[in-house]
């Protein structure tokens, strides 16, 4: 019997163990389409663009397939999609993959900015339509997405949402489609598309919000470890095998998982946005100081020493600020004391 088929019959799992982790696979067949479909379209992108002598970030590659569709296919795919019909904690660290860490993978490897870049300037211009449209733009608000983030784990663990999904596979294939979309709202325009977000939402806010978001996501595997309700426990009574942990510590193991998963995101997804910050910042001093070299008056020699009678008149060069109509220029003003 293939591990597939042997989601349904506990009985016929052997026990979950780490040397044995590695070696349970089952085939997700709408999965793997999803997969397979995006990193064919990322593929296509990059050499379009190589094809016209433009350069795409590697690194951005990289983390798009390694970590982005790599998480979706290790948690779809992997020891945890064999045992999460059985097992609760298998499926729990499933959903918080596919809500967390897939989001942040494929997000760093901004494929809306290489979609952009790809494609016809009139299918571009389209896809920036509709990425900055109304609906999107209120989705990713701050605050709104880590509202639906966590509304999404809760509505997942604390209606019959989760069980009927362990009944149904379509359902089922919905429930991680569902949590991977949650999961994006947030993390794409904190990390990439900074025209969907308000233009208060500078750098330091964005890393509070990710700070914030931090705790957010720690909410559902408290409220997971700590619950004294089971969790679709009519379905596992039914179908856990007799090896498996008792159900109150099937379900404290699950949320554990979650809470830990969810704090090691936190991590490099706020040193993400202080990277961004500190980019930023070089490039706007950057900039400054080209402006600065090009406003720079030389002074003319004088033609003649001057006498004790007739002193050298001082060289007098208005500062680059007083007419500079920038913010910079006007913060010197504010700060420069009036003689």
């Amino acid at each position: 019997m293939t591990a597939a088929g042997q989601q349904l019959h506990g009985s016929a799992l052997p026990e979950l163990t780490w040397s044995r982790f590695p070696q349970q696979w089952t085939l997700d067949v709408p999965a793997l389409a999803l997969v397979v479909l995006a990193a064919g379209l990322y593929a296509w992108g990059v050499l379009r663009l190589r094809r016209r002598g433009e350069s795409w970030s590697a690194a951005r590659t990289a983390v798009f397939a390694l970590l982005g569709l790599g998480t979706v296919v290790f948690a779809t795919m992997s020891a945890l999609a064999v045992y999460d019909r059985v097992l609760f904690w298998p499926a729990a660290v499933q959903n918080i993959l596919l809500d967390l860490v897939a989001p942040l993978g494929l997000a760093l490897g901004d494929p809306l900015s290489l979609a952009c870049r790809a494609l016809p300037a009139r299918s571009a211009a389209r896809l920036r339509t509709a990425a900055t449209g109304r609906l999107l733009r209120l989705l990713t608000f701050p605050l709104v997405s880590s509202v639906l983030v966590l509304l999404s784990e809760l509505c997942v663990y604390f209606t019959p949402y989760f069980e009927t999904a362990l009944r149904h596979d379509a359902l089922h294939q919905l429930m991680y489609l569902h949590l991977l979309l949650a999961g994006s709202l947030f993390v794409l325009p904190l990390l990439t598309r900074e025209e969907l977000l308000p233009r208060w939402c500078s750098h330091p806010v964005r890393a509070a919000l990710v700070f914030l978001d931090g705790l957010i996501d720690a909410l559902p595997g408290i409220v997971v470890m700590t619950s004294g309700t089971l969790i679709a426990g009519t379905w596992y009574a039914q179908h856990a095998p007799a090896w498996a942990p008792a159900p109150h510590r099937d379900q404290q193991l699950g949320g554990g998982a979650m809470l830990t998963i969810a704090e090691l995101v936190g991590l490099p997804f706020i040193l993400t946005v202080f990277l961004q910050w500190a980019r930023t910042e070089r490039a706007r001093t950057a900039e400054l100081d080209r402006r600065l070299d090009g406003e720079l008056v030389p002074v003319a020699p004088q033609p003649a020493a001057p006498t004790a009678e007739q002193p050298a008149p001082a060289e007098l060069v208005r500062p680059w600020w007083e007419t500079d109509t920038g913010a910079i220029g006007e913060r010197m003003r504010r700060r420069t004391p009036a003689e």
